[in-house]
């Protein structure tokens, strides 16, 4: 039987073109996570399923983890998220560093899920955290980093939104003002997520099934038909919580500071359900009508280190996978066309005696970090400006039997027509032109 050509489901050959759609992402995120003092860091494939056993929902663990015994009878997960291990990093350093700790990475990722547009089994995703930060400063940062990050790719308000919550919101509406017991909360948790996905009927029914009461039920459609900043100020005062009210008020007052309002809306859906959020949380959403769904997510953690006996650390981040964002820049006419590579200098030769001119010319011009193709075998002239093209060469070097003999060779520049002799043995005149 014959091997199969294709890459394992859910899984993406990146040919050169791919390849270099991907390194443009990763370059934009770089860019924007390092204008704002982020280092990167990496961690290991491998890591043991206790680490997500500790910290990572049910369903990751349960239907989605990649997981086998290794040759020492461990039971080990390629991971499938980022946040325990970076928690685990920060545990080991973070009483000798400075604070605020900010680092960011771009690693892959397993999960066995079924692939659908926008979601695979193996991508890519930025990750972004902040451990340290005074107050809510962390929380107002990573929303700046957010937003640029796709400010930076092109994108505007008018393209896509923050919908973002807040976990002390949450638990004080289930638990102080519908007087919800933890499994009546943890059911609403679940509700409310698919609030949005669900027919009024059969979300009415889910709220039933929970036993709370009547008022209750009431006061709970209230709160998640809430869609702006201010409105959910005014429903926790109303219902005498005004400390809760305060905290979240003062946090929109530090967003309208930053600038950052114009793209946050509040969304009592929002609930990212993992236990260990403790401040905000968010999901960038795209406008487009084409691709409306779910780009990125995050959240404010403080509690995540003590599942290695280390004292709260406050942290806050998001993730951003590489799937959803192609989609979103694509959608949105906002990806650079990759069809064809980015080079330098073509460099060719007309006589067969041109060889060894074309590898010192093209040796000579590397040292100058110039990207440059060499052509191994005679090239005909009416082939070498197609190929320069299809290369993605601005320039090319035509080394005919001319040049041969005189130690010259002859330099075009593909978009100005510019054309130029030089001596061989003058390279910074080369240069010179090329630049």
């Amino acid at each position: 039987m014959a091997l199969s050509k294709q890459p394992y489901k859910g899984t993406r050959d990146f040919f050169p073109k791919d390849k270099r759609q991907r390194d443009f992402i990763e370059e934009v995120m770089a860019t924007t996570a390092e204008s704002f003092g982020y280092e990167p860091y990496d961690g290991p494939l491998l890591e043991e399923v206790e680490l997500y056993l500790a910290k990572s929902g049910e369903e990751l663990i349960n239907e989605q983890i990649y997981s086998f015994m290794d040759r020492g009878d461990r039971k080990v997960a390629i991971r499938p998220e980022m946040t325990p291990t970076v928690a685990r990093m920060v545990a080991q350093i973070h009483r000798e560093v400075a604070k605020p700790i900010r680092w960011y990475a771009f690693p892959n990722f397993m999960r066995y899920e079924r692939p659908q547009k926008g979601r695979l089994r193996e991508f890519w995703q930025f990750n972004c955290d902040i451990f340290g930060a005074p107050g809510r400063t962390g929380e107002i940062e990573i929303l700046q980093v957010a937003i640029e990050l796709f400010e930076r790719f092109g994108a505007n308000s008018s393209q896509f939104e923050i919908l973002i919550n807040d976990r002390k919101i949450v638990d004080t509406v289930f638990k102080d003002l519908l007087l919800c017991n933890d499994e009546q909360t943890h059911k609403l948790y679940k509700i409310v997520d698919k609030a949005k996905k669900v027919a009024p009927d059969a979300l009415q029914k889910m709220v039933n099934d929970t036993g709370i009461t009547e008022s209750a039920q009431k006061l709970f459609f209230q709160y998640i038909n809430i869609s702006s900043l201010d409105e959910i100020v005014k429903f926790l005062k109303s219902n005498n919580k005004h400390e809760v009210a305060d905290e979240f008020a003062q946090f929109v007052s530090e967003a309208k500071l930053a600038g950052l309002t114009e793209y946050l809306n509040f969304d009592a859906s929002i609930v990212r359900g993992l236990d260990y959020y403790t401040g905000i949380v968010f999901e960038m959403f795209d406008k487009h009508p084409e691709n409306r769904r779910a780009l990125c997510g995050g959240g404010a953690y403080h509690n995540l280190l003590q599942i290695f006996n280390e004292k709260p650390l406050p942290g806050v981040g998001f993730g951003l996978g590489d799937v959803t964002l192609t989609d979103f820049l694509n959608v949105h006419n906002l990806m650079p066309n990759f069809e064809i590579p980015l080079n330098d200098v073509l460099v060719t030769f007309q006589d067969p005696n041109g060889f060894q001119s074309a590898m010192k010319v093209a040796r000579e011009l590397r040292k100058k970090d110039f990207k440059v193709i060499t052509m191994l075998e005679e090239t005909k002239m009416k082939k070498v400006f197609e190929l320069a093209d299809k290369k993605g060469c601005k320039n090319v070097v035509l080394i005919g039997t001319d040049e041969v003999a005189t130690g010259k060779i002859q330099v075009k520049n593909t978009e100005k027509r510019d054309q130029k002799d030089f001596n061989l043995n003058d390279i910074e005149s080369i240069i010179n032109f090329l630049k």
